[in-house]
């Protein structure tokens, strides 16, 4: 990981207008509302929270797979920046070699009609990276072998493989143009634990590898700690503490967090049941609430919270957060025998 930023939102938002009635303004689903977020290149960057908290729909504004609303993304490399806000059609072609997209379910998102080797190959056609047969064939070949795809599975069509197998190849297909930026949006959710394991750990070689930037999407923050340098934590469309990964956890300030990582299970027995209850749902990005979006079923809320949004806070140590109170509840937290 280097200092330099290869992805920057600023007062990003992502708003989808619904059809109403005839009387009155029209409902707006507010996916995604004023995040800024600097992704440095090389780096393994984590985006958490839970269903519906506007995860998905961020990652895929970064790639301009989602409509900008307000706001803007800068995307810069070695060799060219966009503005993903204002971006002619021959540089987004450009800018789609450059980011691509691994999907959550590996099920869904390969052809079944396709070969192994007909996938991976298609970006290549696509975007005309290789002029002929035998340099499609060889960066196949090459890619298939980083992702511990042999020959004879090239051959094979989808429905031959298990999960973790056909995750291998949605991430070949994805690093077959040689992209710069990567989002994995929630990609070893639909696997199993031990191929959980297995999956993260191709990416951060492969991450390693190749000098890849990562934006990892997901709901578990066990899965996070284990692979991702930096964390941000999503509520509603907005980022409620960002931080390193080792400083989130040791030593989380929002409400929302600390009940997000008193869920991870445990195998201690003395652990068992103090998972912090978050009563009610996530509120309808149709109406979210006033003041603090979290105020509707945070523990710890007062009048001021009810009625004042609370902005990113520094706190030291590349350590942000949202929360009127978190100095107070920072201050009552028992410290560790």
């Amino acid at each position: 990981m280097t200092d330099k930023t290869l992805i920057s939102a600023r007062e990003l938002s992502v708003h989808y207008p619904l059809s109403g009635s005839l009387f009155g303004p029209k409902p707006v689903v507010r996916a995604v509302e004023k995040v800024s977020v600097d992704i440095a290149k090389g780096s393994f960057f984590g985006l958490v929270g839970e269903s519906g908290s506007g995860k998905t729909t961020f990652g895929r504004a970064l790639l301009n797979a989602a409509p900008i609303t307000n706001g803007n993304v800068i995307y810069s490399d070695d060799e060219v920046e966009y503005d993903l806000g204002n971006i002619n059609s021959a540089e987004l072609k450009d800018y789609r070699k450059r980011a691509q997209l691994i999907f959550q379910d590996p099920y869904a998102a390969l052809s079944p009609r396709m070969t192994v080797r007909d996938i991976i190959a298609e970006p290549l056609q696509v975007m005309g990276l290789t002029k002929t047969r035998e340099e499609t064939d060889e960066r196949v070949r090459e890619i298939a072998a980083k992702c511990r795809l042999n020959l004879e599975h090239l051959r094979r069509f989808p429905h031959a493989f298990s999960g973790g197998q056909r995750q291998r190849i949605s991430i070949a297909r994805a690093l077959v143009a040689r992209p710069q930026f990567i989002v994995a949006d929630e990609s070893v959710a639909a696997l199993d634990v031990s191929i959980q394991a297995d999956v993260l750990n191709l990416l951060k070689s492969i991450q390693m590898d190749m000098g890849l930037t990562f934006l990892f999407i997901s709901h578990d923050l066990s899965v996070v700690a284990h692979i991702c340098d930096h964390v941000a934590v999503m509520y509603l469309g907005r980022l409620v503490e960002t931080a390193p990964t080792r400083e989130l956890f040791a030593s989380p300030r929002h409400p929302y967090t600390k009940a997000l990582m008193s869920a991870i299970p445990s195998l201690d027995p003395d652990d068992r049941g103090k998972a912090q209850r978050l009563e009610g749902e996530i509120p309808s990005p149709t109406n979210p609430p006033p003041g603090c979006k979290f105020q509707t079923r945070c523990p710890f809320a007062i009048e001021v919270c009810r009625n004042q949004e609370p902005k990113l806070e520094h706190t030291g140590n590349e350590h942000n957060v949202a929360c009127h109170r978190w100095k107070e509840l920072m201050a009552e937290q028992p410290v560790p025998a």
